[in-house]
């Protein structure tokens, strides 16, 4: 049995892991390594399954089957079931990220600056729009969100985190928009960000309810509301008029 990646270390690495900086043997690597690698297969796997069968749909045993392992083996990767599904939501969050340009995640911070990173509107809208595409992993991050009210919970500090980050990301992306006088400047950017975050939250909860709703169209037209107006013509001038 491949022994489980060891936590208590000093160097981060990615989907949760700490690598071990004191390992000296070279069995003891090559076995951390395939440890991850089967992490990185389950974590990418599953990420399939529930956007296919839904987050009820998507059991321990479910899982377990797509990776080829039982669901005790499949748990002797993750300390518990709880755990399993925040490295999903991890993962979900270093997928979408790739795809919008930016490299990293929202739990370790994005490798791209927001002064270079695309445009925070349509890449923001493009990703809400993705969201409707995977209900499966919606319905997970609604459920896990709610469940990490609770301190205890082992997801509460990944969502914690992940907020933070992102309103941070964001906010210096709608500053540098501000100061290009895209978006209004009557609200500062910390503000704006947690305004966006909670639309985005909150359409996710509706849309769960009301399938019909256009979550990206709402989220758009949020933006569109912080868009200054086309400034006013320059009048003309009695000059102007007499020539």
């Amino acid at each position: 049995m491949i022994d489980r990646p060891l936590r208590r270390m000093e160097s981060q690495a990615p989907f949760g892991f700490t690598l071990p900086m004191t390992e000296s043997s070279t069995g003891r690597r090559g076995s951390y390594a395939k440890g991850v690698a089967k992490r990185e297969e389950i974590l990418t796997r599953a990420l399939d399954v529930i956007a296919r069968e839904g987050y009820r749909g998507a059991s321990v045993k479910e899982l377990a089957d797509a990776v080829g392992l039982s669901q005790a083996g499949l748990l002797h990767y993750f300390d518990s079931k709880e755990e399993l599904f925040t490295e999903i939501l991890r993962k979900r969050d270093e997928v979408d990220a790739d795809d919008q340009g930016l490299g990293g995640d929202l739990e370790h911070g994005f490798t791209t600056p927001p002064d270079e990173a695309p445009d925070i509107r349509a890449g923001y809208v493009r990703l809400i729009r993705h969201n409707a595409d995977v209900p499966g992993l919606v319905h997970l991050f609604a459920r896990l969100s709610v469940d990490a009210a609770d301190p205890e919970h082992p997801a509460h500090q990944f969502f914690v985190t992940r907020g933070e980050n992102l309103r941070g990301f964001f906010s210096a992306a709608i500053a540098a928009k501000q100061a290009s006088g895209e978006i209004t400047d009557r609200v500062d950017p910390e503000t704006l960000a947690r305004i966006f975050q909670a639309v985005a939250d909150g359409m996710q909860v509706q849309w769960m309810l009301e399938p019909d709703v256009d979550m990206a169209a709402t989220v758009n037209a949020l933006f569109e509301l912080l868009t200054p107006p086309p400034a006013a013509p320059a009048a003309p001038t009695e000059a102007g008029e007499a020539g």
